[in-house]
């Protein structure tokens, strides 16, 4: 029997529950955020001193970060939590979107480099609480990328090397996990090595500070082949594996390699990849690094093969191990994009304000956020298949959750959809979240 199709025009539509929650599984990361102390790590760390915004730091940025968990990528997204009884997930009050804004003014690019302390010790109390490396092998990849911007008159927006104005922020991660150690705004036209090795510097201090003592490794392409970067890794003590750039004398180094030396890989095309090593002295250095090789035969028809035998693909590293070994996992640096997949479908997608200072703040605090998700899907033991969870899968089943606040007595009571399909997993998560003991000193 045919269904009418006027059905849904007799269903009457009214806002009016103002016990109902749009996002009833921000209780997963607000809970982990209480736990780790997150507010008062802001309000000890931030300090706007003199500045509009300079009141109740610690209750502004959890709403920000509330946001951010949700998909919020501007300031306006934060209205959400000001409806229905949202509020109270997050503990505390939300502010209107103009204190906000007003808020995110006040920062500094000084002010916007304490959020660093506050990410640094959030990430030791995560480690500390289960979510970390211990003594295992840790490896961080760096990268930097574009943020595009749309107004003329964002400090510091400028036309890059993709031809797109933006802002250009490093930012460091974890492999395996997507954990990120650092972010630094930068503008837009900063060369991608820009101020790396100090920024590295801290991302390998923060690391062991949050309790990684294992051999620690990292993986960068070629923008960040020169030699201040390779210093950063030796001071520090870390093996490193990054691209080299394509100059002459490395291919006359790399053509120069016999035949009999390059081993076959696996390849959609039957014999069309091989990996060989050698030597280099890179940067004018004395000292001859290892430098592994990937050839690749171009595609049959494309316009490189009239030109070209093979396409290179070298690397240097001090790392030890086996040639194949070492290549697959060099490649294997292409994780970092999903990292800035997930940031840019969230807070990164816009950078709000004018203001430089602002918009570090933002960045700063986005990538908290995105901190917290993975951090509550790793203590709570949410998965997909075998590994790590996206992040926009995470919110779709187990933040984005509609429910209903309740009261009897003094019992509160936060009813979610009934035969939601991730239930189970869900309240899992939350006990084990639970469990996590409160760090507030």
């Amino acid at each position: 029997m045919r269904q009418s199709s006027h059905t849904l025009d007799a269903l009457e539509v009214v806002f009016d529950d103002p016990n109902a929650v749009a996002n009833g599984g921000l209780v997963l990361p607000m809970t982990l955020a209480g736990r780790l102390g997150l507010k008062e790590l802001v309000d000890a760390n931030v300090h706007l001193d003199g500045a509009p915004g300079r009141a109740n730091v610690g209750q502004k940025a959890m709403a920000l970060v509330a946001s951010a968990l949700v998909g919020g990528d501007s300031i306006d997204d934060c209205d959400v939590l000001r409806s229905g009884r949202a509020a109270e997930l997050l503990g505390t009050w939300v502010p209107a979107l103009s204190t906000l804004g007003t808020f995110l003014r006040s920062f500094s690019w000084a002010d916007a480099r304490s959020l660093d302390k506050v990410s640094g010790e959030l990430l030791s109390r995560a480690w500390s609480a289960g979510a970390g490396p211990g003594a295992s092998p840790l490896t961080i990849d760096v990268d930097s990328s574009i943020c595009q911007t749309y107004g003329l008159k964002k400090q510091g927006a400028r036309f890059g090397y993709t031809a797109v104005r933006g802002l250009h922020p490093l930012l460091a991660t974890v492999s395996g996990t997507g954990d990120v150690l650092g972010v630094r705004q930068r503008g837009g036209s900063a060369h991608t090595a820009r101020g790396a090795a100090s920024f590295l510097a801290e991302v390998f201090n923060r690391a062991r500070a949050a309790g990684a003592t294992g051999v620690l490794t990292l993986r960068g392409d070629s923008g960040f082949y020169n030699n201040k970067v390779v210093g950063a890794c030796q001071r520090a003590g870390v093996r490193f594996s990054i691209t080299a750039k394509m100059y002459g004398p490395l291919r006359q180094v790399i053509e120069a390699v016999p035949e009999d030396r390059w081993s076959p890989i696996a390849y959609w095309a039957p014999g069309g990849a091989d990996v060989a090593e050698t030597t280099y002295q890179p940067f004018g250095l004395a000292a001859e690094m290892r430098l592994i090789v990937r050839r690749v035969k171009p595609t049959p028809g494309s316009q490189l093969a009239l030109f070209a035998k093979y396409e290179y693909h070298p690397f240097i590293t001090d790392r030890e191990g086996p040639v194949l070994g070492l290549e697959a996992d060099h490649r294997r640096h292409a994780e970092v994009e999903l990292v800035i997949r997930d940031l840019k479908e969230g807070p990164w997608a816009h950078m709000p304000s004018g203001r430089f200072g602002a918009n570090a703040a933002w960045l700063a605090l986005g990538a908290i956020a995105h901190n917290l998700a993975r951090w509550s899907a790793r203590l709570g033991q949410v998965t997909e298949g075998t590994g790590p969870i996206a992040l926009a899968t995470l919110r779709r089943r187990h933040i984005s959750v509609p429910g209903h606040l309740s009261r009897s007595g003094r019992r509160r009571a936060l009813h979610l959809v009934k035969g939601w399909p991730w239930a189970e997993a869900f309240l899992a998560a939350l006990e084990a979240l639970r469990a996590v003991v409160p760090q507030l000193a």
